[in-house]
Order: structure tokens, then C-alpha cells, then sequence
């Protein structure tokens, strides 16, 4: 699997997200950058983890989640739990939060994933309230005030590094073997399974580790606002994430990773109207479905061989014009 990742391409968008990492806390450290650029800057970041994670499943594996936000709580309450009640180190609270998420999700896959289209969704969106039920009814976990005091340890070099660490380690599984086993599912089922696949096992798979980075997204947040209700982590929340995968690209990393920009920076400048985010998230879905159904990307991945291919074209067509 490593193999596939060490390609050119990939070592000098990885020095140049490096560069890009150590240069905006450069400019934040100078006082250029405002706390407030920088606050949206690690939102960005943590919804990419939320958006890839969630494109593993939905947009790779054809298994269609609406429950993310709920391993998201997992991973937010694990993590704040170690911090506060046994002061762990932020990077065993990062894991432990994450390892408990990547657990649900094990627990929860595998009953619900021999469940397919629109009975999967429900089951997950069930699923994920019952989580938050759950944590709503516990007082060891705040209740329904939820847990405050939580120490403010993510700053932009946690949040960039987990989301890079993320897009990484996921390409490099979709590229792989068993990715492409993940792919067959989503395409052909039936077809997988007569080809020998264990399509169940797959499925549980990539709902681990989506679960597993919802985790891990979840930790980093608890430890940026340092406070968290059970109401943060409800359907809407799951919804949020579920419409990056759709206009992004169900398929597509690059394509989540653009859509988590583009919608965290649109909910941004509408905070002073927050009651219209939903209806302008229902209208840019509305208008996706009818223009783009496959998303900005669809399923291709933004890179330096696309970019150059559309250039070529470009010319091309310039070229015949002449």
C-alpha cells in the first residue's frame, strides 16, 4: 500500500500541503492572520476529516450513512472523558476517542450493513440518535448540559496534520487491493459476490474506518470549542457532512476536500442569517441534482495530470478555432 502512495505526484502536494501547514502558523504566530481566519481554518480542516471519512463509505463502498455524526460524538466524548477525568495526553485522547469510534462502528456494521439502500440510511440515522440518547441520559457524561471546561488543546498544526494524515492514509486504501474490492461493491454487488468477494466484510471495513477519522474528528473539535452537548451531534450535523460527500463527488477525495471549503466558508458568511443555512444547503443540493448530479468532481480526483489534460484540451479546441 505504501508503494502506491510514494509517487512524484504525491510526494510534492504532500511538501507543498507541509509548506502550506507551517506557513499559516508562521503568519497567525506574526499576528497577520486573526484568531478568527484561523478558527475557520481548523473548521476547514475538521470537516475534511468528516467529509473523506464519510466518502469512504457512502461514496466508495455504495453504503449509504446518514449516522456520522454520531461516531463523530463517540470520538468527542472518549477523548474530552480522558482529558478531563484521568489528564491524558491530547494525542492518547486523539486515539482513544478514535479507537472508541472505530469500535461502534464495528459494533454497529455489522447488523446494519446486511441492510442496503434506503433501510441502511435508516438504520444508521436510528442509530446515531440512539448514541446521543444514550449520552443525553448519562450524568458521568455531562447529560443533556453536556461536558464543559474541556482544555483547548487543538490548534492548526493538530487540526492540519490529523486531516492530512486522513486524506492520506484513505487514498492510499482506496488505491489499494482491498479499496478496489470496497469500489466493486459499490458498483455490483451481486456481481462482487459472485466474483468471491466478502462484500459484508468490506462494507464493515470502510465503516470502521470512516468511523475511525469521524472519531478522530469529533476529539479535535471537543478540544477546540471546549465544550460539547449531545444536541451538536444530532441528524443535522450528519446531514452537514452527507451534503460535502454529495457535492463534492461520491467518489472523489479531492472533490470532499473542496466542498468542505467551499460549504464551511458559505456557513461562515451566513451566521448572521443562520436560520437560511438550510434552506440555501437544500437549494444547492436541488440545483447539484439537477446540473451536476455526479458532483463537482464526480469521481475523478483533482491533480496535476487532470489539470494538465484540461489545458491540452483547452488549447486544442483554441487551436481548431484558429
Amino acid at each position: 500500500m505504501l508503494k502506491n502512495w510514494l509517487t512524484k505526484e504525491n510526494l510534492t502536494v504532500t511538501v507543498l500541503l507541509v509548506v502550506l501547514m507551517l506557513g499559516v502558523q508562521v503568519l497567525y504566530s506574526a499576528g497577520i492572520l486573526s484568531p478568527f481566519v484561523m478558527l475557520n481554518l481548523i473548521i476547514i480542516a475538521i470537516n475534511i476529516i468528516l467529509a473523506v471519512s464519510l466518502n469512504l463509505v457512502v461514496g466508495f463502498t455504495g453504503q449509504f450513512s446518514i449516522g456520522h455524526a454520531g461516531f463523530m460524538a463517540l470520538g468527542a466524548y472518549a477523548s474530552a472523558i480522558m482529558t478531563l477525568n484521568f489528564n491524558a495526553p491530547f494525542i492518547v485522547s486523539l486515539l482513544v476517542g478514535a479507537i472508541v469510534a472505530g469500535i461502534g462502528g464495528i459494533i454497529i456494521g455489522i447488523p446494519t450493513l446486511r441492510l442496503k439502500g434506503d433501510y441502511l440510511a435508516i438504520a444508521t440515522l436510528g442509530l446515531a440518535e440512539i448514541i446521543r440518547g444514550v449520552i443525553t441520559n448519562i450524568d458521568y457524561l455531562g447529560g443533556a448540559y453536556g461536558l464543559m471546561g474541556i482544555t483547548q488543546r487543538t490548534n492548526w498544526l493538530w487540526a492540519f496534520g490529523c486531516m492530512l494524515v486522513t486524506v492520506m492514509v484513505i487514498k492510499n486504501f482506496v488505491q489499494s487491493s482491498h479499496g478496489r474490492a470496497c469500489i466493486s461493491v459499490r458498483e455490483n454487488e451481486i456481481a462482487a459476490e459472485a466474483m468471491g468477494i466478502n462484500t459484508t466484510k468490506y462494507k464493515v471495513i470502510a465503516f470502521t474506518m470512516g468511523s475511525f477519522f469521524a472519531g478522530i474528528g469529533g476529539a479535535l473539535l471537543a478540544h477546540y470549542i471546549t465544550f460539547i452537548e449531545p444536541n451538536a451531534f444530532n441528524f443535522l450535523k450528519s446531514f452537514d457532512i452527507l451534503v460535502m460527500v454529495v457535492l463534492g463527488g461520491q467518489g472523489s477525495i479531492t472533490g470532499s476536500v473542496v466542498a468542505a471549503i467551499v460549504l464551511t466558508l458559505i456557513s461562515t458568511f451566513l451566521q448572521s442569517l443562520a436560520e437560511l443555512r438550510l434552506i440555501i444547503y437544500a437549494i444547492i443540493l436541488i440545483l447539484v441534482m439537477l446540473f451536476r448530479p455526479q458532483g463537482l468532481l464526480g469521481t475523478h480526483e483533482l491533480s496535476f495530470k487532470l489539470l494538465q489534460r484540461k489545458r491540452g484540451v483547452s488549447h486544442g479546441n483554441h487551436s481548431a478555432d484558429a
